[in-house]
């Protein structure tokens, strides 16, 4: 049975001695997020990384106690999605995704049963819910949270772990984003939807709207410019608000599915359903035309205006760097909603491994089927956490024509959020590239540098510091794949150093006594 809210969650993890109890004050500026730093780089007695879960209940200067690294580790990620591994969500997306269309009656009769579970999926509207327990319409102040300030050079205090929600102007589609949320004040913080999340898409289309009620072509280039914040405004934003709401603390398919790069046409609230097996269930907004999820711990409404951006960051990021000041619009709170003795969930990042790695891990296995849609060659995929995610892809494809890793570059870097991946390393299908090992003594020694590595220009992450500007920049891409004389190489190209089966099998049988001998345990 699926998690139904957070709190379920953490009983959870607690029945699972994965979750740890912290009764001493711990000041949110700096100390939580040092002491979950160090657990999360830590190791169990079984030597597996991650750290426990942690709930700090006594946070100084308020009376909620946070709630950190829940998804710290590939164990608990797995729990989260109650699954012995993440392939089997895999292979649930890919059953799915290989439904062909009926060709009679009897076809029609075997689909029945999963349409009927496919049903199931889809979220539904209820009167109320758990996060409506305590309404507040007026004199709801955001420093009553107990928001982190994670690093030094911060700004200030971030919330790191909003379900940010929007609707689309155009098709109604709501949107279920993650975006950081810089703390101004009691009533208002930032909202760092970097120009390329579907979130400043809604902005953009919200500004072109209101632009075409009234603006200019110059305030249509302004908007372009300043959607995802990298220029100063030139003049006055034509005036109008944009409704959002803001989930903290969901139970865990809603808060992975806010991170998931989803289908353009596919509501994250399906993909939790999907994830939980149920719908989830939604109530609506007091003072917005928007639904949340009926069990969040803390529920924010309000509206970014269309003429306001304000200086937000610096933040210390996933990339193990700052993320620089830059240009965001700024979320002003209508109404703050939250259940009795509401629990504040939050995560930190920085130089990994952090929780978001074992999340990125996760998005990495469940989605692998849905590029396999688009490009079918693919056997795997690495992201590696160093790599943190857009700077590093390996892939591993079956070869049967010339050229065709450059061809699987040139797809990858043209599907969604796959398109910052700054650089793409490709391999014949027998390495595995989950083994970098592998992947490097494969790579070295199969490259000629100048005729495999190519070089191209396009978008890259919001938060590369290195590009040559912001939101833009090159990419390289690495042929590793062994050379065909159709590709132009006319030397034989030599065997790999592979012992034959009968003499492992040999050595196999009587390893156990060698290795008494040898001292090897």
């Amino acid at each position: 049975m699926a998690y139904s809210d957070l709190r379920e969650w953490m009983a959870a993890l607690e029945r699972a001695g994965e979750l740890k109890r912290i009764k001493i004050p711990v000041d949110t500026v700096l100390e939580i997020a040092e002491i979950t730093d160090r657990v999360s780089k830590s190791r169990d007695r079984q030597g597996r990384l991650g750290g426990p879960a942690l709930l700090f209940e006594n946070p100084k200067a308020s009376n909620i106690p946070v709630l950190i690294n829940q998804f710290g580790s590939e164990r608990r990620m797995r729990l989260a999605l109650e699954v012995d591994s993440l392939d089997e969500v895999a292979e649930r997306i890919r059953q799915f995704t290989d439904m062909k269309s009926p060709q009679g009656f009897l076809d029609k009769v075997k689909m029945l049963p999963m349409l009927a579970e496919m049903g199931k999926f889809f979220p539904k509207t209820v009167s109320t819910g758990p996060c409506k327990e305590n309404v507040h319409h007026h004199g709801w102040d955001l420093n009553r949270l107990p928001v982190l300030q994670c690093w030094p050079k911060d700004a200030g205090r971030f919330i790191t772990l909003p379900c940010v929600i929007t609707r689309d102007p155009r098709t109604g589609k709501r949107n279920v984003g993650m975006y950081r949320m810089q703390v101004f004040d009691g009533a208002t913080a930032g909202m760092h939807w970097q120009r390329q999340k579907v979130g400043a898409e809604h902005y953009r289309e919200s500004l072109r709207r209101s632009v075409q009620a009234g603006g200019s072509e110059a305030q249509v280039d302004i908007m372009a410019r300043t959607g995802g914040g990298s220029q100063k405004p030139d003049g006055q934003l034509p005036a109008g608000k944009m409704e959002v709401a803001v989930a903290i603390g969901t139970d865990p398919a809603v808060t992975f599915s806010a991170i998931v790069p989803a289908p353009p046409d596919v509501e994250e609230y399906l993909i939790a359903g999907f994830l939980r097996g149920r719908p989830v269930e939604l109530v609506k907004c007091e003072t917005v035309d928007l639904e949340v999820p009926a069990s969040s711990e803390i529920v924010l409404e309000g509206y970014v205006n269309l003429d306001e951006l304000r200086s937000e960051g610096p933040f210390g990021d996933h990339t193990g760097f700052y993320s620089l000041a830059d240009l965001y619009p700024v979320f002003h709170i209508t109404c703050a909603t939250h259940r009795n003795n509401p629990v504040y969930a939050t995560t930190i990042v920085g130089k990994p491994p952090q929780e978001d790695a074992y999340m990125g891990k996760a998005v990495e296995r469940i989605f692998l089927p849905l590029m396999r849609l688009t490009v079918p060659e693919i056997v795997d995929i690495n992201l590696p956490i160093e790599g943190v995610f857009h700077n590093l892809m390996i892939v591993s494809i079956r070869k049967s024509y010339p050229a065709q890793a450059r061809k699987v570059m040139n797809a990858i870097w043209s599907l969604g959020q796959a398109m910052f991946t700054k650089c793409i390393i490709v391999v014949d299908e027998d390495v595995d590239v989950q083994d970098i090992a592998d992947v490097t003594l494969k790579v070295l020694n199969h490259i000629d540098p100048e005729r495999d590595i190519q070089f191209t220009l396009g978008p890259v992450d919001s938060l590369d510091h290195a590009s040559r500007l912001p939101n833009f920049g090159s990419k390289m891409g690495i042929d590793a794949t062994r050379k065909w004389a159709s590709e132009g190489f006319a030397r034989p190209w030599p065997d790999e150093i592979l012992m034959d089966q009968q003499t492992k099998a040999l050595v196999d049988a009587r390893w156990q006594m060698l290795a008494k001998e040898l001292g090897l345990g």
